[in-house]
């Protein structure tokens, strides 16, 4: 009986484009704003054709430990049965939350 392993797509903004990755281990960071993603995961099924988007994806992250992303960053985190491939698409629809994680109010005015 094979162990079942969680499985998370997280889909997240960076420089302007929308990040479809996948990872095992997802969770909130100690780091105040953040969320960490930990063993990211890419499709190995086919390895006849080459998708460009993936392949550059797999250059970005791979030596990465661990990955804090802000969480206005986020888009949507789902749990799912199988990875599918990474991809980067075009971010034009899509607009980042507009304020601010915490308050920069100065108390000493």
């Amino acid at each position: 009986m094979a162990i079942r392993q969680e499985v998370y797509r997280i889909t997240f903004l960076n420089k302007g484009q929308v990040y479809e990755v996948f990872a095992r281990q997802v969770y909130q960071s100690e780091l105040y704003g953040f969320i960490e993603v930990e063993e990211f995961v890419f499709d190995e099924r086919s390895q006849m054709v080459v998708d460009p988007g993936e392949e550059k994806l797999k250059m970005e992250f791979q030596d990465v430990k661990r990955s804090f992303i802000p969480l206005q960053a986020i888009i949507r985190i789902d749990e799912v049965e199988k990875t599918g491939v990474a991809k980067i698409s075009s971010g034009d629809n899509v607009m980042p939350f507009p304020a601010p994680a915490f308050s920069t109010r100065n108390n000493d005015s």
